[in-house]
């Protein structure tokens, strides 16, 4: 009898291990499912903030490049406004 009860009692005490260690594995993989939850998101906010990076980049080429080409236009206006100057002093 004492045996049997020995034995009940060894049993109760493994059962209480695997549940702890089936707790601990359980909280582990929580534990990794929000790391890859937190991965995707970080992921998914650096791509949407890599995408403003690269269309505020696209707009400030747009801004040089039309600013050079109002310099360029004004330049060529006053190349003709010299030569506007030349040709009336000539006459």
């Amino acid at each position: 009898m004492l045996a049997a009860l020995l034995l009940v009692g060894c049993d109760k005490d493994k059962s209480a291990v695997d549940s702890n260690k089936d707790a601990t594995k359980d909280a582990i993989n929580n534990q990794k499912d929000n790391i890859d939850a937190a991965a995707k998101q970080a992921k998914k906010d650096a791509e949407a903030n890599a995408d403003v990076e690269k269309a505020r980049i696209e707009a400030a080429k747009d801004s040089a490049k039309a600013q050079l080409d109002a310099d360029k236009k004004k330049a060529e206006a006053q190349a003709e406004l010299e030569k506007a100057k030349i040709d009336a002093a000539k006459k």
